[in-house]
């Protein structure tokens, strides 16, 4: 059965976490695309997701926080190197990805024992995840393997009738996907090149000279 997928704005912000806590499908803007956000704690909204893109549920999903207080309380053994990196990367296109303490569905991380977490580089969504108090599980608005949304009209043609809402932040300024950074094994790895230069991650390591 198809949705209304309402198009709201940024006037409606309560309307958007009152979808998000009855377990409902909003696709919020950031800076580098549009994400299909719903509550990480919500097993069966991240299920979803999942269902609404067309996602193979063995690939996990990463999450928006609003900054290292929140990512204390979702991941563990969190090492120097993160606190730097969101220091002088977040908000922005960072994705970090640590070990998961087990505070998520176990769908956002595919089953898996790490977690992906950024803190995004948009006010509308940092509004909307601090309102909410939870991390919100985001990938990409569109259907899988079709081009990632950069408008919210990019965002009703892929997904209308399949989510809740869209908010309509205009046009996403980096507009590529983040950069994704492992930091749970020996070395950092970068898993994803994106909107943030591998160069500028290397400068700040180096120059704290800490290792993850």
């Amino acid at each position: 059965m198809e949705k209304q997928t309402l198009h709201l704005t940024e006037e409606d912000l309560d309307q958007a976490v009152a979808l998000l806590q009855g377990g409902g499908l909003v696709a919020l803007p950031t800076e580098t695309v549009y994400g299909l956000a719903a509550d990480g704690l919500n097993t069966q909204a991240v299920e979803d997701i999942y269902r609404a893109k067309g996602r193979w549920e063995g690939k996990p999903l990463s999450v928006f926080v609003t900054g290292m207080e929140m990512v204390e309380k979702l991941c563990r053994e969190i090492p120097v190197a993160a606190y730097r990196l969101a220091e002088a990367f977040w908000p922005g296109p960072l994705t970090i990805v640590l070990p998961d303490a087990g505070v998520v569905s176990k769908v956002v991380t595919a089953g898996g024992d790490t977690l992906g977490v950024r803190c995004p580089d948009h006010p509308i969504t940092l509004e909307v995840v601090r309102r909410l108090g939870r991390p919100l599980a985001a990938p990409s608005a569109n259907p899988s393997g079709l081009p990632s949304p950069k408008d919210a009209r990019a965002v009703l043609d892929g997904l209308q009738g399949k989510i809740d809402a869209v908010v309509d932040g205009g046009v996403c300024v980096v507009a590529v996907e983040s950069t994704i950074l492992d930091l749970t094994g020996d070395a950092p790895r970068i898993l994803r090149q994106g909107g943030l230069a591998e160069a500028e991650i290397w400068a700040v390591l180096e120059k704290g000279r800490v290792s993850p």
